[in-house]
């Protein structure tokens, strides 16, 4: 088994990709093992969580690279004012649900508590499949202790 602490910092593009396939809830964290898909073995001590497309391990053949695996999302899609938009994100936030932000429409996990949140305020949404990338914004990277106090629950 290989250990890995960091992605590669600079990872040959001319090599062969192997992919390692992972859930966005264990990206998420710092200590896991995976398998990738040739069957070599890795664990994860990691400062930061990984991201899809990362390089986690190189040999004179190979490289491995992350690819989160899709999930159940409600999108919504951006034909509305930008006002409304940013309505529907400040909502879902306020839920303290996760949300990602792309060109034409917004991502949400497809969870109960944002469905009904979207059919009550008569938001139309599809049910789909995708790679989910929240935005750090929902979350942040500080504890709640060291947002002040407007910021604590």
């Amino acid at each position: 088994m290989h250990l890995v602490n960091s992605i590669v910092g600079s990872p040959n593009p001319a090599l062969p990709a192997r992919t390692l396939r992972a859930d966005r809830i264990t990206l998420a964290r710092r200590r896991w093992r995976g398998t990738a898909d040739d069957g070599t073995d890795f664990g994860f001590e990691l400062e930061m969580p990984l991201r899809d497309g990362d390089v986690v391990w190189q040999s004179a053949t190979h490289r491995y690279v992350v690819q989160q695996a899709p999930e159940s999302v409600v999108a919504i899609h951006l034909d509305l004012a930008p006002s409304a938009a940013a309505g529907i994100g400040w909502a879902i936030g306020n839920l303290h649900l996760e949300l990602s932000a792309e060109t034409n429409r917004l991502l949400a996990a497809d969870e109960p508590a944002i469905r009904q949140l979207l059919d009550r305020l008569k938001i139309p949404f599809t049910a789909t499949t995708a790679v989910f990338r929240p935005g750090r914004f929902v979350r942040g990277n500080k504890p709640s202790h060291e947002l002040g106090p407007s910021h604590q629950h």
